[in-house]
């Protein structure tokens, strides 16, 4: 029978068969289309720090389901675009603000040690957090909005104070780019070199069509200036061009269409360049519709997904066929290091959650529930797994098999009842014929209590 909750997992590492030190690898994964699937998360923004791709996101089961009710901001982290970590909630602003009630659509810069966290509270303004490392937890840095309708230039009747978007340039000077809903309402402001207070006037931007979404990246000197079209104008990811930051743009077209299991509704992006190559990562309700949740609901349950932007030769941007699966992956997995069990390739019946020792872990752990690591690579072989746990319950048993749920078994360690949700304990159990590349299923099987 399956249970509401059988254990918990922490983290997990194995032990080479051949001589070597043991590392503790914590690991869990997420798929590309949709890279989460555990939790719905939209509104992107991606940061490279470290040999990482962070991508921050606003929280989409904060919604009802009738209405954006976001409050906190999510951060997933990758190494090898396959396998992604979920470091939870880094922002929530009813909790690290004394003035703003939401949080959505963020955007995020990195400055002398510092990171920067713009959010907009709903559509009324934007405001600013900071932390010393990117994954939290953010705090405020004003005590008040960044921008709002007071601010220089910004005004409008129909604006939106919302949809950030931070832009620091070769030459030091920073920028925020923000607006939303007519094609009049784009903007763009200095910020001051401390990146929390802005100076001068807005200042209106050219954009063809302009709904929602800005976005900014330069390459070779030409500024890309990207954003989401009005609902008339099939809601695509449109793009302009132009030497300057801040006036200058012409309309080039289409980067990425509405996307596929996207509901004709709202589309939203950021573009990165990540170890040479350029990506782009957007929003669609793929991981709502599988769930069977009505397309009427699943409006408000968004989900994270990746593909490589390729340009042309004249520097024009090569629009964007969305796949479920199309990038490589990067490196393969390295199981003899640390790994955190929120690491997560693809899954079923999981959630994560705070954990009592620290950062997060794998909860509500079900019979039949699993998980699925990319590409790990085994070498010449490993002989244990040991997992950190813990059980309220009865207990229950991993299963560890290699590139399908019906794989073959190559370890199944034991869960005891450890006599509470937070009281981990190490377990470990013996693995055999693991060796080379494969993916690595996680099966979690467990009787009712």
């Amino acid at each position: 029978m399956s249970c509401m909750r059988c254990y918990g997992v922490r983290r997990f590492f194995l032990a080479l068969a051949a001589s070597g030190a043991l590392v503790l690898v914590k690991s869990s994964a997420l798929a590309d289309y949709p890279v989460v699937s555990h939790r719905y998360a939209a509104d992107p923004a991606a940061l490279v720090h470290g040999g990482r791709l962070y991508v921050y996101c606003s929280h989409d089961d904060e919604n009802w389901t009738n209405s954006y009710t976001m409050r906190s901001i999510v951060c997933f982290s990758t190494d090898d675009l396959k396998n992604w970590t979920d470091h939870g909630v880094v922002f929530n602003a009813t909790n690290h603000t004394t003035w703003a009630s939401l949080a959505w659509a963020p955007s995020v810069a990195y400055r002398s040690n510092l990171f920067y966290l713009y959010f907009a509270n709903g559509a009324s303004g934007i405001g600013v957090a900071t932390s010393s490392v990117p994954t939290g937890l953010f705090r405020d840095a004003r005590g008040s909005a960044l921008i709002n309708s007071s601010t220089p230039g910004a005004y409008s009747p129909t604006q939106w104070y919302f949809d950030p978007c931070a832009f620091i340039d070769d030459d030091g000077l920073a920028y925020m780019y923000f607006g939303g809903q007519y094609p009049t309402n784009s903007r763009v402001i200095g910020l001051n070199p401390n990146l929390v207070a802005v100076f001068g006037s807005a200042m209106p931007l050219e954009t063809t069509n302009f709904f929602e979404a800005i976005y900014i990246n330069k390459r070779d000197g030409t500024y890309y200036l990207s954003y989401s079209t009005r609902p008339e104008a099939g809601m695509v990811i449109a793009y302009a061009t132009s030497t300057n930051p801040t006036n200058g743009f012409v309309y080039r077209g289409t980067v990425l269409p509405n996307p596929p299991q996207n509901l004709w509704n709202n589309n939203h992006h950021s573009i990165v360049e990540f170890n040479g190559t350029w990506y782009i990562v957007y929003h669609n309700r793929a991981a709502a519709i599988a769930n069977g949740i009505p397309n009427d609901l699943a409006v408000y349950k968004r989900s994270i997904c990746i593909d490589r932007l390729e340009f042309n030769a004249d520097g024009t941007i090569k629009q964007v066929t969305p796949t479920e699966d199309g990038l490589p992956q990067l490196k393969y997995l390295n199981p003899y290091t640390r790994v955190e069990a929120e690491t997560i390739a693809k899954q079923s019946g999981i959630k994560t959650d705070v954990c009592g020792e620290g950062g997060m872990m794998v909860a509500s752990v079900t019979n039949g529930s699993w998980i699925r690591l990319r590409g790990v690579n085994f070498g010449a072989g490993a002989s244990r797994f040991l997992a950190r746990v813990a059980s309220g319950s009865q207990g229950g048993t991993i299963q560890l098999r290699l590139d399908s749920l019906q794989g073959q078994i190559i370890g199944e360690l034991n869960v005891p009842a450890t006599g509470g949700w937070q009281n981990w304990i190490t377990a470990a159990t013996t693995v055999t014929n693991a060796t080379g590349v494969h993916d690595l299923y996680f099966v979690f099987t467990g009787s009712s209590g």
